[in-house]
């Protein structure tokens, strides 16, 4: 049983499909029925892909795998059942013989007056696909309201944290909202719309390479991106933030994008956790319980090229380590030796919109449209599926005028910043009754 179906888990899931071909049950329980490619995201908030592309069918991709589609609440690592909530609400249980624990991340939200009441998350196609149109909402407002300081306000959009998210979704965010705004006839000989990118850290993609951080600055900042470096919200409200230098900014857009915190059900599970991950061994099984394995953002997985520490939290590592518990559940069913997780870091691509990226594979340093040339290839070799749809949406954004237009398909409510309220994330027994 696999529960989750990220990075981590769909990659488990597909390497034990091919090999054991039916041999055993395989079973993957999920919220949705799609493995969602969580690179090219902020490519479809800014309108440049469609939701689809990003969206890879379980169904269509695992022909040996049987799809549960629900929400774990319950872990019962006594008697190796697990149970969980299907879509209509109804709860159902099933035993387990050997458990791939995928669960992955969730927003991390600080204790920020406003925060969860006025900022949008951005974790999933859901918050994607809200933001484009709340983006497009924007600007078509500020083109027909009347008062000047609204009409500033919303065109103005702040996003909080500098990282790999807060980064691509500020690139690509700038440039279709200048987009939408040259569309606007009533905006024409206004100002172009504002984006600032705050972060407390002292750089922008403070976790890479320097060069890698540089590039992605200096991009932004030719966009007219302000980044305010050293500095954060100190709160939240309905018509704009308070930075913590004091300074009021007006806006109706805070994008939270400061990271991402293990899934809840780790936590209750009431094993040993580093930093709210499942501490694992260096095979990724969960000490005392040899028939769980746990991998991607849930698991806290001992780095061996670094002594002393802990693979950081991205997609590169918990794809791999998807094929390393793969391999070990099969090492567990008489099909080989366990081998332990290890893997040296090849590098990391930033994609900053248009022909601009910022890449380093193999630590090579590379900028401009060389950059965005090896990122989008690496994307493409990396998707499991969908490849020429997503090749064919690229060249045609290069050729053809991007339609912006609100589809209205996710309101408000349904993106709450918190989406790891507690009526998702259920107690877990964890076999103790």
């Amino acid at each position: 049983m696999i529960v989750g179906a990220g990075f981590a888990g769909y990659q488990a899931a597909r390497d034990l499909s091919r090999t054991l071909r039916g041999a055993v049950e395989i079973v993957l329980i999920n919220p949705n029925d799609y493995f969602l490619y969580l690179p090219l995201l902020p490519e479809v908030a800014a309108g440049v892909l469609e939701p689809r592309r990003v969206s890879v069918s379980l169904t269509g991709t695992l022909p040996h795998v049987r799809l549960v589609l629900g929400e774990v609440h319950g872990v019962d690592l006594d008697a190796r059942r697990i149970s969980w909530r299907d879509p209509d609400g109804r709860s159902a249980e099933m035993a387990y013989d050997r458990l791939v624990l995928s669960v992955g991340s969730v927003n991390k939200l600080l204790p920020i007056p406003g925060v969860a009441e006025h900022a949008h998350g951005f974790r999933g196609m859901p918050e994607a696909l809200y933001l484009r149109d709340h983006v497009t909402r924007q600007i078509e407002m500020s083109g027909t309201s009347e008062d000047p300081r609204e009409r500033a306000a919303r065109r103005t959009f702040v996003v909080v944290g500098a990282g790999y998210t807060g980064t691509e979704v500020a690139a690509y965010g700038v440039l279709f909202t200048d987009l939408l705004a040259r569309k606007n006839t009533t905006l024409r000989d206004a100002p172009p719309p504002r984006w600032l990118l705050v972060d407390i850290a002292p750089r922008v993609l403070p976790e890479l390479d320097r060069r890698l951080s540089r590039t992605a600055d200096r991009v932004l900042r030719q966009r007219g991106v302000e980044i305010r470096t050293g500095t954060t919200v100190k709160e939240a409200t309905s018509e704009g933030v308070r930075l913590d230098d004091g300074e009021f900014i007006d806006t109706r857009s805070l994008i939270w994008c400061v990271g991402v915190r293990p899934d809840p059900l780790v936590d209750q599970l009431g094993l040993p956790t580093e930093r709210g991950r499942l501490r694992v061994d260096q095979y990724l099984a969960v000490p005392g319980h040899p028939e769980v394995l746990a991998c991607g953002d849930a698991a806290a997985v001992p780095d061996l090229t670094r002594p002393g520490q802990f693979t950081p939290m991205t997609a590169q590592h918990a794809h791999r380590q998807g094929k390393v518990a793969a391999h070990n559940v099969l090492a567990s069913l008489g099909r080989g030796a366990p081998k332990p997780y290890k893997h040296h870091d090849l590098g990391f691509t930033v994609g900053l919109g248009g022909a601009q990226a910022a890449a380093n594979p193999l630590h090579i340093p590379l900028s401009g449209p060389i950059a965005n040339a090896v990122s989008r290839g690496y994307h493409l070799m990396a998707m499991p599926g969908n490849r020429v749809r997503v090749a064919t949406d690229w060249l045609l954004d290069t050729v053809l005028p991007r339609q912006a237009v609100q589809l209205g398909m996710v309101p408000p409510w349904a993106v709450p910043l918190d989406t790891a309220s507690p009526e998702v994330a259920q107690t877990v027994r964890a076999g103790r009754g």
